[in-house]
């Protein structure tokens, strides 16, 4: 089961080209959704409107019934949307929550994007949406660009 530790609805300097129509689904609203255990599609997320992107960056998803209630509505905005439910999340690596390491991805990504690595007492340091960023950056699939911005809006380099 992930640990949930409780995060304020926060949108990166990284995320600043798209926040503003939220056309990208921001690390927040990821967050959130790995809370949850809902995989939300990217064209699924371009269908909702703003105000239904925004209540998903704002609503509260910590306590056990907040997360039920922030899945409750992920899974009825894809069903008013779409008429289908929406998907599982069958695995969460939640890495993010271990402090006692930096993931090894993180040092790949790093290595990638020649810049220096992250250390154990940086990583301690970052709030956890801030190690959730990091994480979701340097894995597979994701656009990496943001990654270096990531380590230095976050002061890491």
């Amino acid at each position: 089961m992930m640990t949930i530790h409780p995060v304020a609805t926060f949108f990166f300097g990284f995320e600043s080209d798209f926040v503003s129509t939220l056309k990208c689904v921001p690390m927040i609203v990821r967050y959130k959704l790995d809370s949850c255990g809902v995989k939300l599609k990217l064209h699924e997320w371009a269908k909702f409107s703003l105000a239904d992107k925004e209540l998903l960056a704002t609503l509260p998803c910590f306590q056990t019934d907040e997360i039920k209630q922030y899945e409750n509505f992920v899974r009825k905005l894809v069903k008013s949307y779409f008429g289908y439910e929406a998907s599982t999340l069958t695995f969460i690596d939640d890495n993010w929550n271990n402090i006692s390491e930096v993931p090894i991805e993180i040092h790949q990504k790093a290595k990638e994007w020649e810049c220096p690595g992250v250390s154990l007492k940086e990583w301690i340091n970052l709030n956890t949406l801030q190690r959730f960023a990091l994480v979701k950056l340097s894995r597979s699939g994701h656009e990496g660009k943001n990654f270096p911005v990531a380590l230095r809006e976050f002061g890491v380099v």
